[in-house]
């Protein structure tokens, strides 16, 4: 039985491993042809994509850290009116998704706009009065004002647990406010805003909404160019490659910077509790309302307001039949994908609960490292063995199972989400004593009947919460939907895709403010837990 379980659990890890070992394997086919690919791709697109990508991650990582951490000292060490209202509103932006906020800006800011349609109209001037939103700066502003959230989290996080003590000692001591913020606020954030940085750049190198809609040339965008356009099956997995080395570099700061974050003590908890925020008055309350507010504005409140003036304009213009067929897609593709997920995610975190060793470990540690690959990367990873296989079994129809079904995209969601899962259900067995499974050992319940008897009752609410995230993570995901789907199974995040695509922005606010809807709810399960730990 155990020999079968561990068999069990090696499968799973060689499915979710494999779109990664498939695009690693393409530098072993290396031959004449793949050597005049790669230095004509050197020669000419490479360089572009490479420096693209790193501009905007500079770019972005900086506007991020600098968002991020401002507003986490302004709502932590401070209070103002407003205060109570802007700590959870500051989470709203990750409700959006990065390529809706962008489809909402080109709305208003283009050329035929009506912004600038309206200041022509006002003053008289000819041309474009506002600089193009479909650019590199474009871009960055879409990304900082939609990830902020990443740092904003993990500082405030840090900030509430480990600086009121030290900053009211500070005070007590004779520090200016100022000093007190530069010496003891900032150094304590920083692990907290690193690992929130690199989060957020691993969504930027991630993303292919925003870069294909303002015909930026990133990494991302250059793999589907290269399978699609050129139908070039070697290239894009080369490119693959090096998005995932830069992933794996991120992913391994973002850990360093985790486990510099883990050095509180309970007596500082309890201090924190102590400590009050200094309160602001006149200016100085203003300007740390501007600075909390301004965020929000941009990231939820002004692309919401955006996707709403279409609406308001004829609702029966409105394609109402086809949108209850993409949300039946979406919400068939999600909870299917989010039952699977959470089936695995209870698999393997039974599994290293009750037979702990050095396999199960490195399972389990595997399928956590699923989201920070991006889904251009898995797409590559996934079609070329599909491709290999069809090539040497032509009978199997190995194609077509996952090409032309929902097989395809289900395994794709799989690799890509599971880690959302299994962090949910992990977190309910954390809650769970060892000593629990000894006392029902002693009373003869083993193997599938202490997870059926003893477990399952306890992580009902873990289990439940890990099925709502990777069915909004599935109903939001662009890159792998938009080239695994089936024929005529388009979801919302695709079909707002095509109509923004198409100029068809106004037809692109339907689908588009239904997802943020649907992202709404992770936003609030994410405030909640946020109040709770702050209460305790």
């Amino acid at each position: 039985m155990r020999f079968v379980s561990r068999a069990c659990l090696l499968l799973l890890a060689c499915l979710i491993a494999l779109p990664v070992m498939a695009v690693l394997a393409s530098w072993f086919q290396w031959n004449a042809e793949s050597g005049q690919i790669l230095s004509e791709m050197a020669q000419t697109v490479l360089p572009e994509y490479a420096w693209t990508s790193l501009r905007l991650c500079l770019m972005v990582g900086v506007g991020v850290a600098v968002v991020g951490s401002a507003t986490a000292v302004a709502i932590t060490l401070f209070d103002f009116p407003g205060r109570r209202v802007l700590e959870w509103a500051l989470l709203l932006p990750l409700a959006v998704p990065a390529y809706v906020v962008a489809y909402a800006y080109t709305d208003l800011l283009q050329f035929g706009g009506p912004l600038q349609t309206a200041v022509r109209a006002a003053t008289g001037l000819e041309g474009r009065v506002f600089p193009e939103v479909r650019s590199l700066g474009g871009a960055v502003w879409v990304f900082v004002f939609s990830l902020y959230p990443y740092v904003y989290v993990l500082a405030r996080s840090a900030l509430s647990e480990r600086a009121a003590h030290l900053m009211e000692s500070a005070r007590l001591l004779g520090a200016t406010l100022p000093r007190r913020i530069r010496a003891i606020a900032l150094p304590l954030a920083r692990p907290a805003v690193a690992a929130g940085v690199a989060l957020a750049l691993m969504e930027t190198l991630a993303d292919f909404g925003v870069g294909s809609y303002f015909g930026i040339q990133t990494l991302t965008t250059g793999i589907y160019k290269a399978w699609l356009s050129m139908d070039n099956r070697i290239a894009a997995a080369q490119l693959a490659t090096l998005l995932l080395l830069a992933v794996v570099i991120l992913l391994q700061l973002e850990q360093r910077a985790q486990k510099r974050m883990r050095f509180a003590s309970k007596t500082g908890h309890a201090a924190a509790n102590e400590a009050r925020p200094v309160a602001l008055r006149g200016r100085a309350a203003v300007l740390a309302w501007l600075l909390c507010a301004v965020p929000v504005l941009a990231g939820f409140v002004l692309p919401v307001a955006f996707m709403l003036r279409p609406l308001t304009a004829d609702w029966a213009v409105l394609p109402w039949d086809s949108f209850v067929k993409w949300s039946l897609n979406s919400i068939f593709l999600g909870a299917g994908t989010a039952a699977l997920a959470c089936a695995v995610a209870l698999a393997l975190a039974f599994g290293q609960r009750t037979q702990p060793s050095r396999l199960t470990r490195s399972v389990v540690q595997l399928a956590s490292l699923g989201y920070a690959v991006p889904g251009a990367v898995i797409v590559v990873g996934l079609l070329l063995p599909v491709g290999w296989l069809q090539s040497v079994a032509p009978q199997t129809g190995i194609g077509f199972w996952v090409t032309g079904t929902v097989l395809g995209i289900v395994w794709a969601y799989l690799v890509r989400f599971c880690a959302v899962a299994l962090q949910s259900v992990q977190s309910g067995y954390a809650r769970i004593p060892a000593s629990m499974d000894d006392s029902a050992r002693m009373l003869g319940v083993h193997g599938a009947a202490l997870m059926t008897r003893v477990h399952w009752p306890l992580l009902k609410r873990s289990t439940a919460a890990a099925g709502l995230l990777v069915l909004v993570d599935v109903m939001k995901e662009l890159p792998a939907t938009l080239v695994l789907r089936p024929f005529n199974t388009d979801t919302l995040a695709v079909v707002a895709y095509q109509l923004a695509r198409d100029e068809r922005l106004g037809e692109a606010a339907l689908p588009s403010l239904a997802l943020v809807l649907v992202g709404l709810i992770p936003v609030i399960l994410l405030s909640r837990m946020l109040n709770a730990r702050a209460s305790n």
